[in-house]
């Protein structure tokens, strides 16, 4: 297989991830490496931070690879985002509308917050972004890019003229409560029912190690809990089953990554946000508190209202744990950061 290019995956978990990548981003661009990928992966929560650098790509402005409106175009949007509830309200107008899913209640908020009416056709040609979501009828992940939508059961739509907002609701989609996302194709009687792409890839890793040399992999996502009583009635039993089964994914995708780093087949790096910052081992390394990492790392994968220093301690960590993957593995000689993007929350 030929493999060529940087590729980053950016991996599921509502706001919590979402603000995580945002500290990865804010590191690969003091790095000089935003400008130098060649595709970019997200999914939920991912594909929202995804969808925010894509729509504002072409006003990044960047300067000997440093793109120095990135606070501007990517970091205040994300951050407006994440300081309102919208999953509660797209969840009471789904159910509330006949002829409306909650998945369009959902395009519908990300539209009004962030995206407009920009569609994949108005996306760059490089980096390519690929937002993934999960085909309910035959249970393979479909695509949203600037050339393609679809899968190759389903057959593919090319020049899509969907909406940023649609393929990045359709990726966050969520189940059961902000599932699904009905696309209607023209010229084709039945629809594409959608839910969230982690149902299938929660690290959107399969378009970066199906073509890329170097795959940097960040991982937003969280843990399996473990509840004192087990419930037992068949809602809430259902739900339980599901998170076992995404956990179980989960932890065999990144064998499988850390299974290809080691025998070669790409270069890269990955990162998540349980991690503990002691164990980077990388000179001039942010150190966050593992506590404090737990107890972000812990925050409900919804898209609900942070507070302003939760926002601020996930952007702090996710920058802390992508500069010392990135210094360790890609950039080995690179200067270490002399502050957090937060500093005043550094110690907290």
């Amino acid at each position: 297989m030929q493999r060529d290019g940087i590729g980053l995956s950016l991996s599921g978990g509502g706001y919590r991830a979402m603000l995580f990548h945002t500290g990865v981003l804010w590191r690969m661009n003091e790095l000089a490496m935003l400008e130098t990928l060649d595709t970019v992966s997200g999914t939920s929560g991912g594909a929202i931070t995804s969808g925010v650098l894509a729509h504002g790509w072409h006003e990044l402005g960047f300067a000997r690879g440093v793109a120095t409106r990135f606070i501007d175009r990517i970091v205040t949007p994300i951050r407006s985002l994440a300081s309102i509830t919208i999953d509660l309200a797209a969840i009471s107008k789904g159910l509330l509308k006949p002829f409306r899913t909650i998945g369009e209640e959902l395009a519908a908020a990300l539209r009004r917050e962030l995206f407009g009416t920009v569609t994949m056709r108005d996306l760059p040609h490089r980096p390519r972004f690929v937002f993934n979501a999960t085909n309910l009828r035959n249970g393979t992940r479909w695509v949203f890019t600037r050339e393609w939508m679809g899968e190759d059961t389903s057959g593919w739509v090319a020049d899509p003229a969907a909406r940023l907002a649609v393929a990045a609701a359709a990726s966050a989609a969520f189940p059961p409560f902000l599932s699904p996302m009905v696309l209607r194709l023209p010229g084709q009687a039945s629809r594409i029912v959608l839910t969230d792409g982690g149902v299938y890839d929660n690290l959107s890793m399969e378009p970066v190690i199906d073509r890329c040399a170097t795959v940097l992999v960040s991982d937003g996502g969280g843990r399996l809990e473990r509840p004192r009583n087990v419930p037992r009635d068949w809602l809430r039993q259902t739900v339980r089953v599901m998170h076992v089964v995404d956990n179980r994914v989960r932890q065999l995708r990144v064998r499988q990554l850390s299974r290809s780093y080691r025998e070669g087949d790409f270069a890269g790096a990955y990162w998540g946000i349980y991690g503990d910052s002691e164990d980077f081992r990388v000179p001039g390394a942010l150190q966050v508190p593992f506590a404090r990492t737990l107890e972000l790392a812990e925050i409900p994968s919804r898209l609900k209202a942070l507070p302003n220093s939760t926002q601020q301690r996930l952007i702090n960590w996710g920058y802390a744990a992508a500069d010392a993957g990135l210094r360790r593995w890609i950039r080995p000689t690179a200067d270490p950061p002399e502050e957090f993007p937060y500093p005043e929350l550094a110690d907290d």
